[in-house]
């Protein structure tokens, strides 16, 4: 049988993007845009590429977080400090639609391929700036990663339990958030070239931006009522009940109860028509001064129940809840299954790998894995030559370490 979603069109076919940057949060962009069809480009240093290569589990040799972040990529290497490859760099650059860079601002400038440079030769070009700390200001020049980000943003001093240091996430959440408010920069900008008949221009992204842009209702508490938000390990504060309760087995669930009707539903499946029915307790401001008892009157009763029968009940009851899962659990899962979120490819040696799904699901235009991480430089042949450099100026670059 055919598969037609391989006769599909992609709804970014035709935009050709030019990857300067390397790890996450420029490359996890430029990926986004990748598996929607866009033409990505990505520059690698030769030799060694992008470290990413080499980042977590392995499989001889090359990271398997790799194969799903470089997806759908065409690898070319050039060595970005010369000037022999930066100027086949800006040739790349001039028949670019997007470029999306995380360097240390002031670092492509330094080389000529910065955005006055770029932008004199592509006026149209739109150019993602994927930065620490923004293009501007006083701690701009500063090295910037997502574990630093996610500090000053204000995430990591609410993440945790109040008698404990503050945690992180368990993945470097501050690149993937500036990789998502790249990605809208960049097609908010295409829209307005191609429809408002405006110009190219930059989008300016922080990281610790992006993480103070997801800090919910963290500043304007502050500003009208002084409150500091502090660590609540994992309830959800001043959302009532919301919380991971302990199960009879060990194991651990985590049950949303927080809507007028479910918090109901949720006192009635657990046998406290009392909490069910009290006045006090029908809205979410009551709950809230009652947080203390209404945890532990869920957790008296998840603690003589498996976490089997618990999903069973509360599921029955629909109230919101759930297992906390591991890899395991996700790669077991029907729903995932049934939603095509795991999806099974096959490394170049024959190994299988399994791969999360692209997201989100476009009805008519859907986007897919083409290809997985490329080899370092495997396209540089085919992407230099069409921009007209022959075999022998190729060598000479390579006799040189340059490509």
């Amino acid at each position: 049988m055919v598969d037609t979603r391989q006769e599909q069109p992609m709804a970014l076919e035709g935009v050709k993007v030019l990857e300067l940057g390397s790890l996450i949060a420029g490359p996890y962009a430029t990926a986004l845009l990748a598996q929607f069809g866009a033409d990505v480009i990505k520059i690698e240093s030769p030799g060694t590429g992008d470290p990413l290569r080499k980042w977590r589990k392995m499989h001889k040799d090359t990271s398997l977080w790799w194969y799903t972040q470089s997806r759908n990529k065409k690898s070319v290497t050039l060595d970005l400090k010369a000037p022999e490859t930066q100027e086949l760099v800006r040739q790349l650059a001039a028949e670019a639609d997007i470029v999306i860079e995380n360097f240390r601002p002031g670092t492509l400038e330094k080389w000529g391929l910065g955005w006055e440079q770029l932008s004199s030769i592509n006026p149209n070009l739109i150019m993602v700036r994927i930065s620490g700390y923004g293009q501007t200001g006083p701690a701009s020049q500063r090295p910037g990663f997502a574990a630093i980000a996610e500090c000053m943003g204000g995430l990591r001093y609410v993440t945790g339990y109040p008698d404990r240091a503050p945690v992180r996430t368990g993945v470097s959440l501050g690149d993937t958030l500036a990789s998502l408010y790249g990605t809208i920069g960049a097609l908010m900008a295409m829209y307005h070239l191609k429809v408002n008949g405006g110009k190219g221009q930059f989008i300016d992204v922080a990281l610790y931006e992006a993480v103070f842009a997801v800090m919910e209702s963290l500043i304007p508490e502050y500003s009208v009522t002084g409150h500091v938000r502090e660590r609540s390990g994992s309830a959800l504060p001043g959302i009532v009940p919301s919380n991971t309760y302990q199960c009879a087995d060990g194991s651990y669930v985590a049950i949303a109860g927080n809507g007028d009707g479910i918090f109901k539903r949720l006192m009635h499946a657990i046998g406290r028509p009392d909490l069910a029915d009290d006045p006090e307790l029908a809205h979410n401001d009551g709950r809230v001064r009652h947080t203390e008892m209404l945890d532990n009157a869920i957790l008296e009763w998840t603690q003589k129940h498996d976490l089997d029968a618990i999903l069973k009940i509360m599921d029955e009851a629909s109230v919101p809840c759930g297992r906390i899962y591991t890899a395991a659990d996700i790669a077991a899962d029907a729903h995932y299954q049934a939603r095509e979120m795991i999806q099974r490819f096959t490394l170049p040696d024959g190994q299988p790998i399994d791969l999360p799904g692209i997201v989100p699901k476009l009805s008519a235009t859907p986007g897919r894995t083409r290809w997985l991480g490329p080899e370092l430089g495997q396209h540089t042949n085919e992407v230099l030559a069409s921009i007209g450099v022959t075999p022998q100026q190729l060598q000479q670059l390579r006799d040189a370490g340059l490509a």
